[in-house]
């Protein structure tokens, strides 16, 4: 039986979204593979996602980027973090290495830490990555400036040129000097539309809009107190949202898998992140979304949306009022196109069993 440690970043839900999909299909194709999760992600929210048997290791695999909230990065903490990380980078190789021998582990599949990949390649087992980025680019955009940063940027780059290959997810930054980068279609989470059954759930009245709020696994703090009543929408939104608003639905207590509320909503008000995008764009749901201008995914993340959907760009003033309601008519106005195809989890699966398959 193969062994596979997957290592995912805790950074939000997104590099969760990526993964899952994917390894629900190499599942399908290999059913004898034994998967090990390492994330800082707690198990419910994993096997909200990962639908096949599992074993994890509850810790962060990486330092991702400490957050202020949904939007801005904490770069101070975000320092601190990196700076400790590496502050005895062999030791932490060794140590994870170490793990690996214990488990009888046969290969890594990482999105996208890289400390895996290191303790991997120390031992000569095979490994791979996968993502739509990768962290040595992300913080070198926002920590690069720091002198003792050159020697951690270093080691992270290391490690993801060191794998086997490193499977890059459209619509994703362009990493041209990772020379084993395959370019992979978008990979996506489908759910199912269960729109009738919403609705009655909600006791919506026929012709209501049904608005899905969410900024992804990090908080953000919002309201929907200065909302308009009785406008012809229903929110769904996070619990902390709703209070006093008649309207608003806290999500989280329906008990639905998320894909299957985004499946049957009429728009997705969120920021720019891989899974919120792609999955919005596969469903065909019309986004709005606050733009992040300091990260170095979302150019691409929303050039790509834009191509591919209906989508509107709005500034956090818009989340307090009438405005929001006032981009939501703008947006659903707009022409739409069909929704791009969902094959990406299926390909990247098969490349994956292909890589396996060549070490066993």
């Amino acid at each position: 039986m193969t062994h596979l440690y997957v290592a995912i970043s805790h950074h939000g839900l997104g590099h969760l979204a990526q993964v899952a999909p994917v390894l629900n299909q190499l599942h399908a194709i290999r059913p004898e593979l034994r998967f090990t999760v390492h994330s800082g992600l707690a198990r419910a929210a994993l096997a909200a996602r990962i639908v096949v048997p599992f074993e994890h290791i509850q810790e962060p695999a990486d330092c991702g980027l400490a957050m202020h909230d949904a939007l801005r990065v904490d770069r101070a903490a975000s320092l601190a973090c990196y700076r400790a990380f590496h502050g005895d980078w062999p030791q932490q190789v060794e140590q994870l290495a170490l793990r690996l021998r214990e488990l009888a582990v046969d290969a890594v599949l990482s999105d996208v830490a890289y400390l895996p990949l290191a303790a991997a390649q120390s031992l000569g087992l095979r490994s791979a990555a996968m993502c739509s980025l990768n962290w040595a680019d992300i913080a070198e955009a926002y920590l690069g400036d720091a002198p003792d940063m050159a020697a951690p940027l270093g080691q992270m780059r290391r490690a993801y040129r060191g794998a086997d290959l490193f499977l890059r997810l459209e619509p994703a930054m362009p990493m041209a000097d990772l020379a084993n980068a395959v370019t992979m279609p978008p990979v996506a989470g489908l759910g199912t539309k269960r729109r009738s059954e919403l609705m009655a759930r909600l006791d919506a009245p026929e012709g209501q809009r049904l608005v899905l709020l969410g900024m992804g696994g990090i908080g953000y703090r919002g309201t929907a107190a200065d909302w308009p009543i009785a406008s012809g929408i229903t929110w769904l939104a996070p619990a902390e949202w709703c209070q006093g608003h008649p309207d608003c639905v806290a999500f989280g207590e329906l008990g639905w898998p998320f894909l299957d509320l985004l499946a049957s909503v009429d728009a997705l008000v969120t920021k720019p992140g891989y899974g919120s995008f792609v999955e919005a764009a596969l469903h065909g749901v019309p986004v709005l979304y606050l733009d992040r201008p300091d990260w170095p995914e979302a150019p691409y993340l929303k050039v790509w949306l834009h191509a591919q959907g209906r989508a509107l760009q709005i500034v956090e003033a818009d989340l307090q009022g009438p405005g929001l309601i006032e981009q939501l008519k703008r947006v659903w106005h707009m022409p739409g196109g069909r929704p791009p195809a969902a094959a990406g989890a299926e390909l990247a699966a098969q490349r994956l069993a292909t890589w396996l398959a060549s070490g066993d």
